[in-house]
C-alpha cells in the first residue's frame, strides 16, 4: 500500500542522522509504556463510540508497530513487510475453513480449531499456560489463565455450585486474617481470582466489569461533588449518614450509570 510505504519512509527518516532528536534515542524499551498508554487510549475510543477518536487511536498505534519495526531494520533482524508477511501468512494458515478445504461450521469450532493450530505452530511452549504475557491486568491475566487452564482439564464439576461454595469460603479465610500483612493481601488475592472464575463462567470479562464499576464509582462521586458545590460544601463537610443519602440519591441518577 502506498500510505504504508509513505510511513515507513517517514520514519526512516525520523530516524535518519537528519532526523528528529527524540525519535533517535528511542530504542524497544523506552517506546514500551508509551504503546501500551496508546492502546488503552484505543480502548477508551471503542467504549466511547467516537469514530473520529478510534482513527486517530488506531494511526497511534500504527505509529509504534511502524516505530518498532524500523528499529528491528536497523538492528538488520526484519523490517515492516516481513511483519505484514508473517501477519498475512498467519491469517491464512490458522482459517483452513476460509483458505483451504477443512470445513468449520460455528464460531466455538473456529476457536477450538484455532488454538490447536497455534499449539502446533509453537511445540516448545512445554505448558498450556505458556504465551500468556506476566504483564497483562491482573484480572485479565487471571481470566486467560483460568481459560487455558479449563481446557486441559483443570475444570469445576458443577461451576454453579462449586465457585460460589468457594467464594464463601475464600471471604471466610479472609475475614480471618484480621490484618493487613502478607496474609490477608494473599487471601484477598485469593478471592479475586476466584470471582474472576465466576465472570468466566457467567460469559463476563472481569477487566470490562471492574473498569465499569470504577467508571460508575466515579461519575457518582463526581455526581455528587458537583452537587453540593452548588451549595457551598464540599463532601468533607458532610457526616457519614449524610454523605450516604447522597450516595443513594446519586445511584438513583440515569447519568449515574
Amino acid at each position: 500500500m502506498k500510505e504504508v510505504s509513505s510511513l515507513t519512509h517517514i520514519m526512516a527518516r525520523l530516524r535518519g542522522p537528519k532526523g528528529c532528536p527524540w525519535d533517535r534515542k528511542q530504542n524497544h524499551r523506552t517506546l514500551r509504556p508509551m504503546i501500551l498508554e496508546e492502546v488503552y487510549e484505543l480502548l477508551e475510543a471503542i467504549d466511547q463510540g467516537d469514530d473520529h477518536a478510534l482513527r486517530e487511536e488506531l494511526g497511534d498505534v500504527l505509529l509504534h508497530i511502524i516505530f518498532h519495526a524500523q528499529l528491528a531494520r536497523e538492528r538488520k533482524a526484519f523490517d515492516f513487510r516481513a511483519v505484514a508477511r508473517e501477519l498475512a501468512d498467519k491469517l491464512v494458515r490458522r482459517h483452513p475453513h476460509v483458505f483451504g478445504r477443512e470445513r468449520l461450521t460455528s464460531s466455538s469450532q473456529v476457536l477450538k480449531r484455532w488454538h490447536q493450530l497455534k499449539q502446533e505452530e509453537k511445540p516448545a511452549r512445554r505448558s498450556s499456560l505458556d504465551g500468556i504475557p506476566r504483564h497483562l491486568p491482573a484480572l485479565l491475566r487471571a481470566q486467560n489463565l483460568q481459560k487455558r487452564a479449563a481446557r486441559v482439564g483443570f475444570e469445576w464439576p458443577d461451576p454453579s455450585r462449586g465457585i460460589p461454595a468457594k467464594i464463601r469460603e475464600e471471604l471466610r479465610e479472609l475475614c480471618q486474617t484480621k490484618g493487613r500483612g502478607p496474609s490477608f493481601a494473599r487471601e484477598l488475592g485469593d478471592l479475586l481470582f476466584t470471582l474472576v472464575n465466576l465472570a468466566r463462567h457467567r460469559k463476563v470479562d472481569a477487566e470490562s466489569a471492574c473498569r465499569d464499576a470504577a467508571e460508575r464509582f466515579a461519575r457518582r462521586v463526581r455526581l455528587i461533588e458537583n452537587a453540593l458545590a452548588k451549595k457551598g460544601l464540599k463532601t468533607t463537610d458532610l457526616t457519614p449518614p449524610q454523605l450516604d443519602r447522597e450516595w443513594k440519591k446519586a445511584k438513583k441518577c440515569k447519568s449515574a450509570y
